[in-house]
């Protein structure tokens, strides 16, 4: 867009979202700086740890109707897939108040899966083109996603959940226990039925991918700048410069990207926004023995079983703590722990753990992201709080922020994801 040139935009986070805007703002005509202490797609990064999955059926939310009376268990159980520790409860409980609420009614989930669906529904073909606009064709792949029951009677107790997916639009296939063992032999045998999201992809090498996105914009003249965001300098409202750890940098417009960091400088731009860090884990194993041939989660231990260049991913577990309070790596062991269940070859032959993760979910308490001007200056657009759907949704949300600094808004509705949602305009 020539009524671009010139104008400089800075990304605040070199993830996938950050890369991904940093890319759309270059095609459309901005001069692009990205600020992020680490290289994009380091290991520090919550990109880098993703559990692989590109999925339009990640439109469930994690608060459900019901939900709260397992918060005593949450409390209790070091084992559960969602634990809240103990001593950060008085500073997570605003949080988690407004994440209860947002799952007490079907209404409510639903209205948040239909907005979740505008943001995945095509996002493996998104992917698709973007890997091969970027070189890395080969770390995506489209083999469908399998979703592991212990038999019907477990999938229909998920009956609210294959709800949302119908109404925003996925199909699915299911398997009986001849056909579920036909896909994936290596399957403990107490697994009876399936469900496959034939739409679905994943990602082999999260961390390549998002430096060869980086490394994309890089070429195409975008910079780097090694640094720490800090804050704002606006002229009236408009953004004047951003404030780093190394120095001043002049610019025209800033998009904030920067995960669950995000929430002091959207604060700096006017806008008090319920973030927490779900910390996340993942472990890799040995893939030189029985695991599986395609990406697969079991409904008994929720957690992604990823096929991928390193080895056998295993992602999940939820764990709601203060984003400084030093990993858990029990919760890596859990998920490991589970595999070998899941796939008995890997514990008669003592598949290796290559290594173990945690990282930082961004997440709003309502499940949907935060994309929007700032409250403070139209200069500033969110771009943070994706939660489990950042990787997958990457893509979109760099076309939409790119297009809102370049000109005449775009069709596409971001009211659900707008910072005003939570009525707590910071002073």
């Amino acid at each position: 867009m020539p009524g671009n040139a010139g104008k400089h935009t800075v990304v605040i986070g070199g993830g996938i979202v950050g890369a991904c805007s940093a890319l759309e703002l270059l095609r459309a005509g901005h001069d692009v700086t990205v600020i992020d202490p680490i290289e994009p797609g380091g290991r520090e990064g919550a990109s880098y740890g993703h559990g692989c999955w590109i999925s339009p059926a990640s439109v469930v939310p994690m608060s459900m109707p019901g939900l709260w009376k397992q918060v005593p268990r949450y409390l209790t159980d070091p084992k559960g897939p969602l634990v809240i520790r103990w001593r950060h409860l008085p500073q997570l409980a605003p949080w988690l108040i407004r994440f209860l609420l947002a799952g007490s009614s079907v209404p409510r989930v639903e209205a948040t899966a239909l907005a979740l669906k505008n943001l995945l529904q095509d996002s493996p073909d998104r992917h698709i083109a973007l890997s091969n606009e970027v070189g890395a064709s080969d770390l995506i792949r489209r083999e469908g996603l399998l979703y592991a029951y212990p038999d019907r009677k477990a999938f229909e107790a998920e009956a609210l959940s294959w709800h949302l997916r119908k109404i925003t639009g996925l199909r699915w296939r299911e398997l009986d226990r001849a056909a579920l063992m036909e896909r994936e032999p290596n399957l403990a045998p107490h697994y009876t039925f399936g469900v496959v999201a034939d739409e679905g992809a994943h990602c082999t090498d999260p961390g390549d991918y998002v430096a060869k996105i980086a490394s994309a914009a890089f070429t195409r003249g975008a910079r780097h700048v090694r640094a720490a965001a800090r804050g704002f300098a606006f002229a009236g409202n408009r953004l004047s410069g951003v404030e780093t750890d190394t120095g001043f940098i002049e610019c025209d417009q800033a998009v904030v990207a920067s995960g669950a960091w995000s929430k002091t400088l959207a604060r700096l731009a006017g806008d008090k926004i319920p973030l927490e860090s779900e910390r996340g884990y993942h472990a890799v194993v040995s893939l030189d023995v029985g695991g599986p041939r395609s990406p697969v989660m079991p409904s008994d231990g929720r957690m992604a079983n990823t096929p991928t260049k390193s080895g056998l991913r295993l992602s999940g577990q939820v764990e709601l703590a203060s984003i400084d309070t030093p990993p858990n790596w029990h919760r890596a062991d859990i998920l490991v722990d589970h595999a070998r269940r899941t796939y008995p070859e890997l514990a008669k032959k003592e598949a290796p753990v290559i290594d173990r993760w945690m990282g930082h979910r961004p997440s709003t308490p309502d499940g949907l992201p935060v994309i929007g001007p700032s409250s403070r200056s139209p200069d500033v657009f969110y771009a943070f709080g994706h939660g489990h759907v950042g990787f997958a949704s990457g893509p979109i949300t760099g076309q939409i922020a790119a297009a809102h600094l370049s000109g005449p808004s775009p069709n596409f509705d971001i009211i659900p994801y707008s910072p005003r949602r939570f009525r707590l305009r910071a002073a």
